[in-house]
């Protein structure tokens, strides 16, 4: 029987430090692994010891929160994890362009060894970070490296990273419009776009607990194992990704441009469209070839598109009777009109005099 190779699998290869011209000349590839094949090709990068992720390569010397302080700060300066940490300041950069982090919110990190994260310092801008800036926590928090202190909500992002073998990389922010639907307590509809549904699906809402402590971390992190990307009620959004974390700063794109899609489409007083069971169907299949986790895979055609608890809230739909101006009729006062009449009488009794 024939391989098959998928994006995953080549992700995988390119990982471990292994070279894609070595699989299999008779392996059946994947469309997306076609695609990524014919990438690297223009790219040069056939072979990579870790291009495209988040993770230092294997020839760099491995670290644990046990290491001892100068292996820590040589691992900590090396020029390999200066590029993450410039990948960091990259997103950061994003983030506050796009409006999704104000004031010092938001953070960020990268799992960077078995119990080692890279994250970002406490009461900074994300627009205005510097590799400088960057610190090393052990998975319980404690900070290993760095002049500056690490953020207060990094126990959230190391309680996914534990939770979630296949997080290599965390981002929390503010979007707007998606934030609202955390605030309102409304979990965003499906079955509406193609693009949230592959890249990340059914978005949960995790239980309101004060930012930073342990309390909050962890019901985000109940949340993890078969979602990407998790509503915070009455904060924000955090996303992980299994690939880099450019691939989790994404999520933040498409969760905030769906929701505003969503809102606005709320706005047009018509009921919104959705697209059939069957076709979201397709949808979990190459979600399925790209390692993206979702709950309903599995599921049959009948239990999935389920809106029943969606409510669109106020629209603008006009009344079925008005005055034409979306004001509701005006009902006419008699008292009134009975004295402008006899006004009216009087005046044109004295004209035919």
């Amino acid at each position: 029987m024939k391989t098959v190779i998928s994006a995953k699998d080549i992700e995988e290869l390119l990982r471990k430090g292994g070279d894609a011209k070595s699989l299999p000349a008779d392996a059946i590839l994947t469309p997306s692994a076609r695609d990524m094949l014919r990438d690297l090709e223009g790219n040069g990068a056939y072979k990579s010891s870790a291009a495209g992720s988040s993770k230092p390569s294997a020839a760099s010397k491995a670290i644990t929160s046990k290491s001892s302080k100068p292996e820590i700060e040589a691992f900590f300066n090396s020029p390999e994890i200066h590029a993450l940490k410039e990948q960091i300041c990259e997103m950061g950069r994003r983030l506050w362009h796009r409006a999704y982090v104000d004031g010092n919110g938001g953070n960020i990190a990268i799992r960077v060894g078995d119990d080692v994260a890279l994250c970002t310092p406490t009461l900074i801008s994300k627009g205005y970070m510097k590799p400088a800036d960057m610190c090393l926590v052990d998975l319980e928090g404690n900070q290993l490296a760095g002049v500056k202190k690490r953020t207060s909500e990094i126990l959230m992002h190391l309680q996914i990273m534990k939770r979630q073998p296949k997080a290599v990389a965390t981002v929390h922010c503010h979007p707007p419009h998606a934030t609202a639907f955390a605030v309102a307590g409304v979990e965003p509809p499906t079955c509406m776009i193609p693009e949230i549904e592959v890249f990340i699906g059914k978005v949960p809402i995790a239980p309101y607990r004060t930012p930073g402590t342990p309390e909050m971390g962890a019901l985000v992190a109940d949340l993890v194992e078969h979602h990407n990307t998790v509503l915070m009620a009455n904060h924000g959004v955090v996303a992980w990704s299994h690939v880099n974390v450019e691939d989790a700063y994404f999520k933040m794109e498409i969760i905030e441009a769906y929701c505003r899609t969503v809102v606005v489409a709320s706005q047009l007083g018509t009921p919104l469209k959705t697209f059939s069971n069957t076709h979201l169907q397709d949808l979990l299949k190459i979600k399925q070839t790209l390692g993206i986790p979702d709950p309903r895979i599995g599921l049959k055609e009948c239990e999935l598109c389920d809106n029943a608890e969606w409510r669109p809230g106020v629209t603008c739909a006009l009344p079925a009777s008005g005055n034409g101006t979306g004001s509701p009729p005006i009902t006419p006062d008699a008292e009134a009109e009975a004295l402008v009449q006899a006004i009216t009488n009087q005046i044109m009794g004295g004209v035919k005099q």
